[in-house]
């Protein structure tokens, strides 16, 4: 079965996509950031409601993924916090300073994870050579790799994810970024098992107030009166394109 993670930024959010069908969430704060850890709250909201495999980031800051002494102290008592927690797995990826997989600090992250299964987020797509990192990843015993095959978005990654999804023995080359309805069937014609996709929309705020002149954010173009959902509609009109399109759904 193609199996659909949906990215979501709230424990709300997860629950939406929790009862539209997705198979997996990832679950991150900040949107605006590309994702950031969760907070122990959402973590611990999200192992009492939710059923379905929860796979929280380690991402302690926005930028880069070349880390620092403090903040890979800060990842390691995350990680350390989400397995206690008993988290299925978690989403974390680090480079040096050259663009290549940082090995020695993520051996520390794959043996201080434990059981739980270590997907490589998309520093991958930051990385110079993806096939020398698809090499050390396997060796490391990483699970998945989410990519948009070094490009902006997965639709234009295709080649390299095909490459990827071709040369693999071990980790699950899971594409994200872009990742559609409209463009899902392209994924699955290339082999590619799963499949990484926000699924969201903005919705207005409730409020009907509004103070005028104020503002909580540094962007004075950004909307603080809106805020991103998941679209409970879309994962599941997603999860049910996929049965449409499975080829081993359709010869079961």
């Amino acid at each position: 079965m193609i199996k659909l993670e949906v990215c979501c930024y709230s424990v709300d959010c997860a629950l939406t996509a929790e009862r539209a069908g997705a198979d997996r969430i990832e679950l991150c704060a900040s949107q605006s950031e590309g994702g950031l850890t969760p907070s122990y709250g959402s973590l611990l909201l999200a192992r009492e409601r939710l059923s379905i495999p929860v796979h929280p980031i380690v991402r302690p800051r926005a930028g880069d993924f070349c880390y620092g002494a403090v903040d890979f102290a800060v990842m390691k008592s995350d990680i350390s916090l989400m397995r206690d927690m008993g988290f299925a797995g978690v989403v974390v990826g680090m480079l040096d300073e050259e663009g290549h997989i940082d090995l020695r600090r993520m051996q520390e992250i794959v043996s201080l994870s434990g059981d739980m299964a270590v997907t490589f987020h998309r520093a991958f797509d930051m990385c110079q050579n993806p096939m020398t990192a698809l090499a050390q990843l396997t060796d490391l015993g990483i699970a998945r790799i989410l990519t948009s095959g070094q490009q902006q978005n997965a639709e234009l990654g295709l080649p390299l994810l095909r490459d990827l999804q071709q040369a693999s023995q071990g980790p699950v080359i899971m594409a994200g970024a872009g990742v559609r309805l409209s463009n899902l069937h392209k994924f699955v014609d290339i082999g590619i098992r799963e499949l990484h996709s926000s699924s969201g929309h903005t919705v207005p705020s409730t409020m009907r107030y509004r103070k005028a002149g104020v503002t909580m954010c540094a962007d004075n173009e950004f909307d603080e009166f809106s805020h991103y959902c998941v679209d409970g509609e879309m994962v599941e009109a997603m999860k049910n394109a996929l049965a449409l399109v499975d080829p081993m759904a359709q010869s079961a």
